[in-house]
């Protein structure tokens, strides 16, 4: 029989870390930034002695530090996460039958046939701990989504089955943001037509969801009410459906010519990024966050082109919306990408994209 099996590396960032200082076992580790909670950053990651006072990603990390004082602060250290997913990986594809899809740095979807997934879950947890020294939860459906949504049931270092046989019983009653790919905004939409559990949307009349949502969103809610439908994991390569670069800045820009240097910089390193992918530009965000935390998005298409003189002109067009007696913490550019013709749409397997 034909089983997803979705693989979650427990607390990756983290674990790397210990890996690589092992007298960081058991005590609260935050990885975010260049380490440093006097400086604006994020957390990236929390180790679960930490996660225990409250701390996760995306926090900043100056209320992560107020949060658990006595926590280990480490900066990011994206190269070495690459390299230790990238032996996950691999010994993922090494497991007999297995057809990999990689999701991001610490997952991945793995679809197999076989009589016994929870065995050869196990045999999977033990090939990737054995090579990597990480441990991992396996999550085991029928469909895509309902082995995405099984690993959390099964964290840390568990397995856990969820089937159209058993769905209702374990997601029927819990509400719609448990889903994967239904966040606060969506679940917010959702509740104010009276829908609350994952039943519910299950149930819900397809007029009503498409109103709400269009035609294809609303579809498409219904169907992660009932556990979605594809089985298909698809190991096609992912191609980059653009780059993007963002700074949050230590103190605020507020000089407009400052403000457009700064942005420039920043296009300046996604064209280095693009041109090694040899493709043209078809599109251009900018992303703006004023001070305190108001974030702003503009965006604009253009004819595609691998000329960097017209780029930077469009961008200037974006980088001019920019309100001029508003003070910057942060800005981001993106170039989107026209794709090949036999691409499988998508994004690379990082962190970080916008």
């Amino acid at each position: 029989m034909h089983w997803v099996l979705h693989v979650d590396l427990d607390q990756f960032i983290a674990a790397v870390e210990v890996l690589r200082r092992p007298e960081l076992a058991g005590l609260p580790l935050i990885v975010g930034g260049r380490g440093d909670p006097t400086e604006r950053a994020v957390v990236s990651t929390a180790s679960y002695e930490a996660r225990e006072f409250g701390v996760g990603s995306g926090m900043p990390l100056r209320i992560a530090a107020r949060k658990v004082p006595d926590a280990v602060i480490l900066p990011v250290d994206a190269p070495a996460y690459l390299a230790a997913s990238a032996e996950v990986m691999d010994e993922l594809r090494a497991q007999p039958g297995a057809v990999v899809q990689v999701l991001g740095w610490d997952e991945a979807f793995v679809g197999v046939d076989t009589d016994d997934p929870e065995a050869y879950a196990r045999r999977l947890q033990q090939a990737v701990l054995d090579r990597t020294r990480l441990h991992c939860s396996v999550g085991i459906g029928d469909t895509l989504v309902r082995a995405k949504i099984a690993t959390g049931f099964g964290k840390p270092r568990g397995v856990f089955r969820l089937t159209a046989q058993n769905w209702d019983e374990v997601m029927g009653d819990r509400g719609v943001i448990e889903l994967w790919g239904v966040g606060s905004k969506v679940s917010k939409r959702l509740l104010s037509r009276g829908i609350r559990t994952v039943a519910e949307l299950a149930d819900a009349p397809e007029d009503e969801l498409v109103a709400e949502f269009g035609p294809r969103m609303g579809l498409w809610y219904r169907e992660l009410g009932q556990g979605g439908r594809s089985a298909v994991v698809d190991d096609t390569p992912w191609v980059p459906r653009g780059h993007s670069r963002e700074t949050t800045y230590q103190a605020d820009l507020t000089d407009p010519a400052e403000i457009e240097r700064a942005a420039l910089a920043l296009l300046d390193q996604v064209l280095d990024d693009v041109a090694e992918d040899g493709r043209g530009v078809i599109g251009l965000a900018l992303k703006v966050r004023y001070a305190p935390f108001t974030t702003k998005t503009f965006t604009k298409r253009i004819p595609e082109t691998a000329d960097r003189a017209v780029v930077v002109d469009r961008a200037r067009e974006l980088i001019a919306r920019i309100a001029p007696d508003r003070a910057v913490r942060l800005l981001g550019l993106r170039a989107e990408m026209a794709l090949p013709d036999d691409a499988r749409e998508g994004r690379t397997p990082t962190r970080g994209a916008w």
